[in-house]
């Protein structure tokens, strides 16, 4: 008799993706829908996807899922959450969309200390739009607004929005994770549970930052693109908690 040793969480529907070969939004997306399951708030979840890669999210996550405009997830989850407060809500946002034109967004949320989860996903660079400079791109890092690589007198350095929110008082949960290999996915996904445990028990605003790949526009194949994030992402953005509250440590 054959023993089922892998299955999909029932927060993923079966579609077919129209992520590139290797990225990893993927993965992420199954750690999101497999804490939604294993704690059983599928039921009770809703998602809020802006314009980016993750905008066809709603194919692939079974829960509700709402669009928003380009950076103004923040403010339609506040929305939801607000009139549905026994709801457990959540944006999935990437870094050309959160840390750009909505960081005045994301700011004001946390800074409210709005109830609801946001899972960051940087990659470092904007992928569906064609693979231009991001605000956490990488000094020297070739986009195609940057052929010639990221410059500290030009551009600045790239932002760290996980640290940047753990200074305000309304974040009360903020940690860094990474899907470059099996240990830190586990991590992302105890990182995740605590986010939406945070959220359940109505503490403030939970926050968890996915350093992630973009085979496509890094122009690397999907191991290449690995080694890369271990390389140079984890250096300028360290990996751990900076921010829990005593209630779920």
């Amino acid at each position: 008799m054959m023993k089922t040793v892998f299955e999909l969480t029932k927060g993923i529907l079966p579609e077919e993706t129209t992520y590139c070969p290797g990225c990893t939004h993927g993965i992420a997306h199954r750690l999101v829908m497999e804490a939604l399951d294993e704690e059983g708030l599928l039921g009770k979840a809703i998602g809020v996807a802006p314009i980016g890669c993750s905008i066809l999210a709603h194919r692939y996550m079974n829960v509700d899922m709402c669009e928003s405009a380009h950076g103004r997830a923040p403010a339609i989850a506040t929305g939801i959450r607000r009139v549905q407060p026994d709801k457990i809500i959540f944006t999935y946002q990437g870094d050309g969309d959160l840390a750009s034109i909505g960081t005045g967004e994301i700011v004001q949320a946390a800074h409210r200390g709005e109830k609801f989860t946001t899972i960051f996903i940087n990659n470092a660079i904007y992928g569906m739009t064609g693979g231009q400079m991001a605000p956490t791109s990488l000094v020297g890092q070739k986009t195609t607004t940057s052929i010639e690589g990221r410059k500290k007198e030009l551009s600045g350095m790239p932002i760290r929005m996980a640290e940047l929110l753990a200074t305000i008082d309304g974040a009360v949960f903020v940690e860094r994770v990474a899907l470059d290999t099996p240990a830190n996915v586990r991590k992302a996904k105890r990182a995740i549970k605590k986010a939406f445990l945070v959220q359940q028990k109505g503490l403030g605003f939970s926050f968890v930052e996915i350093l992630s790949t973009c085979p496509t526009n890094w122009g690397y194949n999907p191991v290449k693109s690995l080694e890369w994030l271990k390389e140079n992402m984890i250096p300028y953005y360290p990996l751990g908690n900076l921010k829990t509250p005593k209630e779920v440590e």
